[in-house]
């Protein structure tokens, strides 16, 4: 099958295109939205995908199965409708239809959403907990890259009644810089980066709402911190709760029972954690948990772009278009 790639310069969009090169089953095609876009330079003879503009009648002329938008909000608002309309499947890995209503949308973003129809029609895609409604979907919003990680660490433990919310879950997440996208800004500059370590959204992060749709919480029970590492790609999530757990153990038997067959959930022995070096260019996303006195300390490590982003596209990809989940990921 061929898959559309719009947003192919960006970092989770050259993700997609060197996953999908990999894939046995899948050929990527590169979607032309922007003409004033350059390319990087490449050797001699690498001609690469096949290019086409990324109108509705090309990608229909094509044939094209799916198509993956790695483009900013307002731009895959305005491409997803055409898309959808010459038959082909959507995978957005913005935030334009990860939050289900146009109130909750607006509030979070502060932009406008133009397409409410699609908004409420968008499978969320973590599959992890939604993977039946991706297979049938038409069009799946990618999670975020902070609300993969918090949901599969904070969701079993919820399910189970282990946590206590009236005492608060802290999440402090930290990320590289390729989580910001490509486009060039003072924050994310060389010299504000490195040997430097900053804070930034506190208690505001436009993510934070997935992560209480997902779970179920309330905003008081939740605070969120993100912060930027100077390193390229990774995410790292320390998260802390209070519990009346008894032991380590106890809580790591809960993710057993609920990620049990999970091929890109792995854990880690009691008292010990992973680290970003453990999920670097994989799909996997790590688990460990600590305990002590009723502290517990949950780790969970990503590469936000790949189980963060183009990884956990093609994941909803491979459901929505009957492949093996795994095909091309391992």
């Amino acid at each position: 099958m061929r898959a559309g790639i719009a947003g192919f310069r960006g970092y989770s969009g050259a993700e997609l295109v060197r996953w999908l090169g990999r894939h046995p089953w899948v050929e990527p095609v590169l979607l032309e939205h922007r003409a004033d876009s350059a390319d990087r330079p490449r050797p001699r003879g690498d001609r690469g995908p096949q290019r086409l503009p990324c109108a509705a009648e090309a990608v229909q002329a094509a044939g094209l199965a799916v198509v993956f938008l790695a483009t900013p909000a307002d731009v895959s608002m305005e491409l997803a409708p055409a898309l959808l309309g010459a038959g082909a499947r959507v995978v957005d890995l913005s935030g334009a239809f990860r939050l289900r209503t146009v109130e909750r949308y607006e509030h979070w973003y502060r932009e406008k959403h133009t397409q409410p129809d699609l908004l409420a029609e968008a499978a969320y895609g973590l599959p992890e907990f939604c993977r039946e409604r991706i297979r049938g979907a038409r069009l799946v919003a990618n999670p975020g890259c902070y609300p993969t990680a918090a949901n599969l660490a904070i969701r079993p433990l919820l399910e189970a009644g282990v946590i206590d919310r009236a005492a608060g879950i802290v999440c402090d997440a930290k990320s590289g810089v390729s989580g910001a996208g490509r486009k060039p800004s003072l924050k994310t500059s060389f010299c504000e980066v490195t040997d430097n370590f900053s804070a930034y959204s506190i208690l505001k992060h436009r993510h934070v709402p997935e992560v209480l749709l997902t779970c179920g919480l309330e905003e008081s029970e939740f605070s969120f911190t993100a912060q930027l590492l100077p390193l390229d790609r990774g995410i790292l999530e320390t998260i802390y709760f209070r519990t009346e757990a008894r032991s380590a153990g106890e809580l790591l038997g809960i993710y057993e029972k609920r990620y049990a067959g999970e091929p890109f959930l792995r854990l880690y022995e009691a008292g010990q954690v992973p680290d970003l070096h453990s999920v670097r260019h994989t799909n996997y996303c790590d688990i460990g948990v600590t305990l002590a006195d009723g502290r517990a300390v949950v780790v969970a490590a990503e590469d936000n772009l790949v189980k963060g982003a183009a990884g956990q596209a093609i994941q909803n990809m491979n459901l929505m278009l009957g492949f093996p989940e795994t095909e091309g990921l391992l």
